[in-house]
């Protein structure tokens, strides 16, 4: 893999933060199960995305839990997942019981997010029920052909999603993908949904961990699914 240089993307929600849009993200556009995705809360003071993949399960980036100042750990109980925000309405809004890092994740206070490990699994007090929001379906394969889609909420865009769309792979080394996907600061933990050409559902496939460059190219770094340790998050650890 090309070198690159990668930068952590959990943005704070205070007016002392501003970063400019990147890229030609765009809005107004509909996906397939975009309303499984939703606006993470941490503890008041940031701002990540995450994705409903069961009633009372989110997934999102292993580092949005952590305060982006201390770098302490924050408490659960603090994250809140507003699903399906659009206009600033929330279809549903679930408060977090436990969160589950990847057991291999160990978090760095300062550079980049342990790309490859940057997943988190969220256990919600209650489930929300499908006649609110229908979970997203997840894989662990790209095929061929497979189009990818990043629907993600930013400092810019705190009250509704952005779309990236359509982008590809432009390289994969063991547990990351490196897209040509631009994200923005908050998109940490946004679903990479590989959108088949048959028509198929889309499939959550991948976690955005940080946006980065690589050739002078704007880009997003990717932690891939791993079966067994997405298992043994969502059973608790």
């Amino acid at each position: 893999m090309r070198s690159i240089k990668v930068f952590a993307i959990l943005a704070a929600l205070l007016p002392s933060v501003a970063l400019g849009e990147m890229g030609n993200n765009r809005l107004g556009q509909s996906l397939p199960g975009e309303s499984a995705v939703g606006r993470l809360v941490v503890a008041g003071k940031a701002m990540c995305t995450g994705a409903l993949i069961a009633p009372d399960t989110v997934l999102t980036a292993a580092h949005c839990l952590y305060d982006p100042r201390s770098g302490k750990r924050v408490s659960d109980s603090s994250v809140e997942f507003q699903a399906g925000l659009k206009g600033g309405q929330a279809k549903a809004i679930g408060k977090v019981a436990r969160a589950t890092v990847h057991p291999n994740y160990v978090h760095r206070r300062k550079g980049s997010a342990q790309l490859g490990f940057d997943l988190a699994v969220l256990k919600l007090t209650r489930p929300i029920s499908k006649n609110s929001v229908m979970p997203i379906k997840y894989g662990m394969n790209l095929a061929d052909g497979d189009l990818l889609g990043v629907v993600s909420y930013t400092i810019t865009n705190r009250n509704d999603p952005i779309m990236e769309f359509p982008c590809r792979v432009l390289a994969r080394q063991d547990k990351t993908l490196v897209m040509n996907c631009e994200v923005n600061s908050g998109a940490s933990g946004a679903p990479i949904l590989a959108l088949s050409r048959n028509g198929h559902s889309p499939a959550l496939v991948s976690v955005v961990s940080a946006k980065a460059a690589m050739g002078g190219q704007n880009v997003s770094v990717g932690t891939v699914l791993s079966p067994d340790a997405l298992r043994q998050m969502i059973a608790g650890g």
